[in-house]
């Protein structure tokens, strides 16, 4: 059940009860233009007060909330499951486990960061919401959990309707890739605190995972091989540094073409971070994986460092790939050094996997099968030297292209 939240609509009104619950939150105008958010005269700017003041006045626009919900609202139909009780309240969103022997549930939550400035001023809006799906959906992955549904939370300065359509329509473009339900979401209107033309996005995905099937670094030996599972581009992490470099210092055109990217500078940033979710999950299914790590903040070395246990270190081989032309483009112009881009950028892989050596061939293949790039970038060993923690080292140089 869908439910817009706003001061003329009954609390609870049904628009349509096979559908999800979202809703429409208005935040009041308090500030504009360097008022005090704290005084009537920064409360009620705009409005003649020998007539009194009004939401209208205000800045907060309650039909264009009731048009977004109207225009968001097919999309949003696309991404259901079966499990979903999406008539049964206009409060929450409901979901109903069933067929687990002894389920566990897994919950991740994350935004797209600073990528949304490079889609704002592109005025492309139909792409972040693959990348919020992804930030999340990837994360409850790797302990071996299926997604189960995502509730997003958009936050806009606001609401223009086409806008908000358009970002709801990749948030489930998202969820119909990784096979999760877009269960709900809110969007809120925020004047005063944030640019009528800017918005922000967050979301919350659940997945569950039997017990005895969770992965987990305890389950990482010396002898497996670690499989890298190629990057879209950028994905959502980085994005200050890359603006910082590429348009604020590089003074390059959003719309411009660039020759190494083959496309224009904003479509090459813009690209949408690729969804894991269900490639990892076929991994599970056919291959002994131990464990995966999601590639974000922090960048290959870190991430994975988190899953690899005490007295192990994972060995990989940088001549085993070549990171995408946009990773060069940002080390030579920004004169970045090669910490620094390996510790912001997940420099061409988005994903690795952890698996028995036994298994490596198979899953190699069922990757290749399913169209996601790979290649085994290298293996665990035990390390002599550094007994308390686990570790990764990254060795050689990558190839030039």
């Amino acid at each position: 059940m869908r439910r817009c939240r706003a001061g003329s609509r009954t609390e609870g009104a049904r628009l349509d009860t096979d559908m999800p619950e979202f809703r429409v939150e208005r935040g009041d105008r308090e500030c504009d233009k360097g008022c005090n958010p704290m005084t009537e005269q920064g409360a009620a700017e705009g409005t003649d007060p020998t007539r009194g003041a009004s939401y209208a006045a205000a800045g907060v626009d309650i039909d264009a909330g009731e048009r977004a919900v109207e225009l968001f609202a097919p999309h949003a139909k696309r991404a259901p499951r079966p499990e979903g009780l999406g008539g049964l309240g206009g409060f929450s969103g409901l979901f109903k486990l069933k067929g687990y022997r002894e389920p566990v549930l897994s919950a991740a939550s994350d935004g797209v960061g600073t990528k949304l400035a490079v889609a704002q001023a592109m005025d492309v809006h139909d792409t972040v919401g693959r990348d919020l799906v992804a930030m999340c959906v990837d994360d409850l992955v790797v302990c071996g959990a299926e997604p189960l549904f995502l509730q997003d939370y958009i936050a806009v300065g606001k609401v223009v309707p086409e806008t908000v359509a358009q970002i709801v329509k990749g948030i489930a473009d998202g969820c119909v890739d990784a096979g999760c339900a877009l269960l709900g979401g809110e969007t809120a209107e925020h004047p005063g605190l944030m640019h009528e033309t800017h918005y922000d996005l967050s979301a919350t995905a659940v997945g569950v995972v039997e017990a005895d099937a969770i992965l987990s670094p305890d389950l990482v030996r010396p002898g497996d091989v670690v499989i890298a599972m190629g990057s879209s581009g950028l994905h959502s992490n980085g994005y200050s540094l890359a603006r910082k470099v590429l348009l604020e210092w590089g003074h390059m055109d959003l719309h411009g073409h660039v020759e190494e990217f083959g496309r224009p500078l904003g479509e090459d940033l813009l690209e949408p971070t690729r969804i894991y979710a269900r490639d990892c999950l076929a991994l599970t299914a056919e291959t002994d994986v131990r464990t995966f790590a999601h590639v974000t903040g922090g960048g290959l070395a870190e991430n994975l460092a988190r899953v690899i246990p005490a007295g192990l270190v994972a060995e990989l081989d940088r001549r085993s790939w070549a990171p995408a032309p946009v990773f060069t483009m940002i080390a030579q112009r920004g004169r970045v050094e090669q910490a620094e881009m390996e510790r912001t950028f997940n420099m061409g892989v988005g994903m690795v996997a952890v698996v028995a050596p036994e298994d490596t061939d198979r899953a190699q293949a069922v990757l290749t099968a399913r169209h996601v790039d790979n290649w085994v970038l290298g293996s665990v060993r035990t390390d002599s030297e550094r007994g308390n923690d686990g570790h990764v080292e990254l060795v050689g140089e990558h190839p030039r292209v």
